[in-house]
Order: C-alpha cells, then structure tokens, then sequence
C-alpha cells in the first residue's frame, strides 16, 4: 500500500509542478509570440483555467490519500501536506477571484491591448496580472518545497 500512496503523491504532485512549468515557459510565451496580444490573452486565460482545474484536483488527491494511508487528518499538519493545501487555496484564489475578476474587466474593455495604461479598468487589470503571475509563482515554490518533503524517507516506525 505505501508504493500506491507514494507513488499518488509523486504523480499528483510531479503533474501540477511539471504543467506549472511547462505553462510558464513554454505555453504563455509562446502565445504571446504568434498571437495578437488579445488572441494570446485569451489562450493563456483558457488554459491556465484548465491548469487550475487539474491542480485543484490533483490537491484534493494528494490530501485525501495521505490523511487516508495515515488513517488521521493529523497527517495533513505535516509540511508537504500543509504546502499543498497552501497551493490549492493560493489556487482557488486565482481561479475564482483574479481571473473571474479579469475576465469581466477583460469584457469590459473590449480589446486590453487597445485600452490605454492610464484608463481604469486597464490599470485594474494589470494589478490583476501581477497578482496573478505571483500567485503561480508561490504555487510552484510550494509544489517544489512539497516535493522536497514528499520525497524525504519515511522514519521507521517502531
């Protein structure tokens, strides 16, 4: 049973981190250099949604197994338990308050791209990005302090 459980938190955890990465680095750069700033807005909006939605999850799943195999939610105040449920809040945060808050500023624009710095809803919306972008980035220094913790070998029990 202990090979299913760790090899579930690896999985869980080496997915999120790795799609983190991979978005980051390749997806949302990549966007912005074959797109109009729009169309690549939209595309990063879309996926990173999506990202959002397999990290919640794959969260969940990681806390369930190792409060379960430990047969006490005690388990969860152990560092990489509690790292993880830093990144799951963290990420439903950025899911259902900055991007939703985005998006409608996104609508009411119209084009971000054409709405001046100095306009309101412009200045809102990039204070939004920046939030946004350090939110991913404490999800991804959390996940790799997670894995960190994960990976360390389990003391004996006597």
């Amino acid at each position: 049973m202990t090979t299913v459980v760790r090899f579930l938190q690896f999985f869980t955890l080496g997915t999120w981190i790795g799609a983190a990465l991979y978005f980051g680095a390749i997806v949302a750069p990549a966007a912005f250099s074959v797109l109009t700033a729009d169309q690549a807005g939209a595309l990063v909006g879309l996926t990173l949604g999506r990202l959002h939605l397999m990290g919640l999850v794959a969260g969940v799943i990681y806390l369930l197994v190792t409060a379960i195999w430990a047969r006490s939610a005690a388990a969860l105040l152990r560092p990489a338990p509690l790292l993880v449920l830093v990144m799951v809040v963290l990420t439903f945060i950025s899911q259902f308050w900055v991007s939703g808050t985005m998006d409608a500023l996104r609508a009411q624009m119209g084009s971000v791209s054409a709405t001046l710095a100095p306009n309101q809803l412009r200045v809102s919306f990039d204070r939004l990005h920046r939030i946004s972008v350090n939110l991913e980035l404490a999800v991804l220094i959390a996940g790799l302090l997670a894995l960190f913790f994960t990976s360390r070998v389990p003391r004996s029990t006597p």
